[in-house]
């Protein structure tokens, strides 16, 4: 099926948050544009969600008056290349402040996720730092890459700021009583 392209493709319609996901920052054939973006049907096989939001002409799923319907009894018990533990979550918090706020502060949390990836990357950590981003709220995770930032030091190895991140967010998630484990 062919969709119509999706103005804000980082948030999905069914609210998994794509900008968050590895697979949108791949390069190469296995690249996802996000939800709906340029080239979506071309790499992702037809997704049921979107064609119902598409059908009634809606961006996202709650905006229907259905919602949350039965696609929703189970989402958040499997995951993918991203999260789906937060997925209901995010729709409901996105519907009640507003998808404007809602995409601002995922904007912060891509911006953060790629200065983690920059500063703190040791080819061993992406995909955790992936869901921990998607995991810890906005304010958890700046606070975290405060304190990674200001314990670190200039050309200390990557490999021991790797592991000064990695065991920050640990600590931040055990006190919010979070997993940081994708669940296949």
């Amino acid at each position: 099926m062919e969709y119509t392209n999706r103005e804000y493709p980082a948030f999905a319609a069914c609210g998994l948050n794509c900008g968050l996901c590895p697979r949108y920052y791949t390069a190469g054939s296995s690249r996802c544009p996000g939800c709906a973006g340029q080239g979506f049907s071309d790499v992702h096989p037809p997704c049921g969600v979107l064609s119902c939001c598409q059908r009634k002409e809606l961006e996202y799923c709650f905006e229907c008056e259905e919602f949350p319907c039965k696609r929703y009894d189970s989402v958040d018990q499997t995951d993918s290349f991203i999260t789906h533990k937060n997925q209901l979550r995010d729709l409901k918090k996105a519907k009640q402040i507003g998808i404007e706020v809602y995409q601002a502060e995922l904007n912060a949390k891509i911006s953060l996720l790629n200065g983690m990836l920059q500063n703190y990357d040791d080819g061993r950590r992406k995909s955790f730092y992936y869901l921990t981003v998607n995991m810890l709220d906005l304010q958890d995770t700046a606070a975290v890459v405060d304190q990674i930032a200001s314990t670190t030091q200039p050309g200390q190895p990557v490999t021991e700021k790797a592991k000064i991140a990695a065991d920050l967010f640990e600590k931040m998630a055990t006190q919010r009583d979070i997993s940081l484990k994708l669940r296949k």
